[in-house]
């Protein structure tokens, strides 16, 4: 038999869930598949709260039981198993305050990205042309002031303009439907 130890995070992570009855878990592989980019952010706050939302938006269409927890201890097997010489527990300490933190990102958000996405789409089917029209000129007025040097890029018409808004109105909405 020539089985082929994994060597990569990913490839660990897969044996590890599988070993420890997590297999079927689907909803880990949305995690799996963000994590990177939330281990390599972890010093931006910031960005790091925007890699936790898109993982949210894309736990939000999974249909199951999600346990988070059950992602920690996963996560800790695997790193434990790919750097077994090196590991202590400052770095279990370290990657369990990482894991902490994005549970409680990703808990805060549980169960209110439905809610969020039908009141988005509430409040755009509910726009008159005035109303629109008004939006439309908001998002110029505030991504100016927000970023001046946006006016150089932006010296388009005003239909032009509002085409671009309608653009982004369309892209939150299918953000929510389609995350990936």
């Amino acid at each position: 038999m020539n089985m082929k130890v994994p060597t990569t995070f990913n490839e660990m992570f897969m044996f590890n869930g599988a070993v420890m009855g997590f297999g079927q878990s689907a909803w880990m592989n949305i995690i799996l598949d963000q994590f990177d980019d939330i281990v390599m952010n972890v010093a931006n706050t910031y960005r790091l709260q925007e890699e936790c939302d898109v993982c949210s938006l894309v736990m939000a269409k999974y249909r199951g039981t999600i346990n988070l927890s059950e992602f920690k201890a996963v996560m800790l097997a695997s790193l434990r198993s790919l750097v077994p010489k090196d590991w202590d527990g400052n770095h279990e300490v370290a990657w369990g305050w990482l894991w902490e933190n994005v549970e409680r990102m990703l808990k805060n958000l549980m169960g209110k990205l439905q809610i969020q996405e039908k009141a988005v789409e509430r409040l755009i089917m509910s726009l008159t042309e005035d109303s629109a029209n008004y939006l439309r000129r908001e998002v110029f007025k505030r991504f100016f002031a927000l970023a001046p040097a946006g006016q150089d890029y932006f010296k388009q018409s005003t239909t032009r303009l509002y085409w671009i808004a309608d653009k982004i109105v369309e892209m939150t909405i299918e953000m929510y439907r389609e995350p990936r």
